[in-house]
């Protein structure tokens, strides 16, 4: 799948093939789609692991040279150890800092993150399972603005009123976007075992006083 399959596929969807009275140009139907991909993203980001260098002596990794991330998931450190040792860290702005009683010594970290995902003329991160879930959603962008702009206009693009295209158009991008809440990091069960979270669970029926 590159970004011209899925171009084709969205115009399939919203019944636009006509390629001598296009209702959506290559332009208009590339910024739904790369809206839609940014939104897929950032719920299920692209899983990359980075080797960074530590400062020795400095509980802080330096990670602006990391692009395109959405979220660090994991800090390995010191690498190369089995099990995996994976550090407490909190992160603001580019720099992750290491909470755990391990101070490093200038040896690489890991860090696991998620960053946005590519789709161009001639690549894509994106699973194919989800082609179809990122056409929806541009499909529902595409027809939302497109109704949005045509009410109260002479409609002389095909049958479809722009009411029927704002309805259809709110109706996949309500699946589109809750597909992406079910299947989206934030409602994953994930093994936390690796490494302990920095902030201690609250309980809800038991008062630990101060």
């Amino acid at each position: 799948m590159n970004l011209g399959d899925m171009r084709t596929i969205v115009r399939r969807d919203l019944h636009d093939e006509d390629s001598g009275n296009y209702r959506w140009t290559n332009d208009e139907l590339d910024r739904h789609i790369a809206h839609t991909v940014k939104d897929l993203s950032e719920a299920i980001p692209y899983e990359q692991k980075a080797t960074k260098a530590t400062t020795s002596a400095s509980r802080e990794i330096d990670i602006s040279s990391i692009t395109d991330r959405v979220m660090v998931q994991a800090v390995e450190y010191p690498v190369g150890q089995f099990p995996r040792r994976f550090q407490r860290f909190a992160l603001w702005g580019d720099t992750v800092t290491l909470l755990g009683p391990e101070v490093p010594d200038g040896s690489n970290a890991y860090i696991y993150y998620g960053k946005l995902h590519t789709l161009d003329v001639s690549t894509s991160t994106i699973a194919s399972p989800h082609d179809d879930l990122v056409a929806a959603g541009a499909c529902g962008y595409a027809a939302v603005e497109w109704a949005v702009y045509a009410i109260n206009r002479v409609n002389v693009g095909g049958t479809r009123t722009p009411e029927e295209l704002l309805s259809w158009g709110r109706e996949r991008l309500t699946f589109f976007r809750g597909e992406l809440r079910r299947l989206g990091r934030r409602n994953r069960v994930r093994v936390r075992a690796l490494y302990a979270p920095y902030y201690p669970p609250v309980s809800e029926s038991t008062d630990y006083g101060p």
